[in-house]
């Protein structure tokens, strides 16, 4: 049977719908996110950025010693190989060209070549061209993927959309009342069903949306490996319904990768996006790991210079560095850079 759960809202809640949406979706920067990314990024900061510093001492020559030590350092927080590669010549270029001798002339370079590398995957996410406009996420057992639904209802009813979940996890036991928790936080509707199949809670979602209004549908799939194919085949089947049910949706498929797993995001983007056309990722847990860099492994997978066939990048389409509904965000890459090298990322 299927639910529609819609709680009650909670007397001290307030209003979701905000005056000034627009400001809203540009708040972080001024209502602390910036702190809160810094904070979130010390693991990698302390492993990538204290390095670096020393590294970019005043007085310390560019010799080869330098850029091993740099390459060292990069590869550790896990940039990649062939990205670190990518960089490092980039910076013995920029010290060609300006006849650099000392190390701390370079140190701005890097930041600068990294916010280059990681531009082209800051793309925010537009829900406003479909209405509803219907976000499927996938991804990995615990990625954080039923969380990050949690906050992403946040942060789209805060821009005054009306929001709706589907319970699409039937796998998991749990999974189906820890997001009815979550719509119970954001005082938004979920679509579930008991016992059944993952398929047919998106049907319904649908047409659920179609019928209530609804701004953004936020749909859930059970957390699978890329090497279970008989899972990736049942999501592309669940992909096929939401499209039966609403022609053209999903319009956003996103993939929850947690940054815990360092370069093995990289395989999981490879897979998940041969079977389902990935437009999109969700990078979390951020704030529990010293492997941040591997967004920039991320930005240079598709690149020319990582010796692939040049595709469009995925998108990184919100970052998370905590547990609070405010801590998933819009990725932006100087504010990630600077919080990562714990400097400006541009003059």
């Amino acid at each position: 049977m299927f639910g529609f759960l819609k709680p009650k809202e909670p007397k001290d809640s307030p209003p979701p719908a905000h005056a000034n949406p627009a400001a809203v979706a540009d708040a972080p920067a001024s209502s602390g996110w910036l702190s809160r990314l810094k904070s979130g990024l010390a693991k990698t900061r302390e492993k990538l950025g204290s390095q670096v510093a020393g590294l970019f001492g005043a007085g310390r020559k560019l010799d080869e010693s330098f850029y091993e030590e740099l390459e060292t350092a990069l590869i550790g927080a896990d940039v990649g190989v062939t990205a670190t590669a990518h960089l490092i010549e980039g910076l013995r270029a920029r010290a060609r060209k300006e006849r650099y001798t000392d190390a701390a002339q370079l140190r701005q370079a890097l930041g600068e070549n990294l916010v280059a590398m990681l531009k082209p995957i800051e793309q925010p996410l537009n829900v406003d061209t479909h209405h509803p406009f219907v976000i499927m996420l996938a991804g990995v057992n615990g990625a954080g993927k039923t969380t990050s639904i949690g906050k992403l209802a946040h942060y789209y009813q805060a821009q005054g959309k009306k929001v709706l979940l589907a319970a699409g996890d039937t796998f998991r036991a749990a999974a189906r009342e820890q997001l009815m928790a979550w719509g119970e936080r954001n005082n938004v509707t979920v679509i579930s069903q008991t016992g059944g199949d993952s398929a047919a809670v998106m049907f319904d979602a649908m047409h659920a949306a179609v019928a209530r209004g609804i701004d953004v549908v936020l749909a859930d799939t059970a957390g699978r490996l890329p090497t279970q194919l008989h899972l990736m085949e049942e999501i592309k089947k669940v992909k096929r319904v939401i499209d039966k049910a609403l022609p053209g949706a999903p319009h956003e498929t996103l993939i929850v990768l947690d940054a815990n797993n360092g370069q093995n995001a990289l395989a999981q983007v490879k897979a998940f996006d041969d079977t389902l056309g990935v437009t999109g990722l969700v990078i979390t847990k951020l704030d529990g790991t010293a492997k941040g860099g591997v967004v920039a492994a991320i930005a240079h997978m598709r690149s020319a210079a990582a010796g692939a066939a040049v595709k469009k990048p995925i998108p990184v389409r919100f970052i998370g560095v905590g547990e609070g509904l405010e801590d998933l965000r819009p990725f932006k890459a100087e504010e990630f850079v600077s919080a990562m090298l714990d400097q400006p990322a541009a003059p």
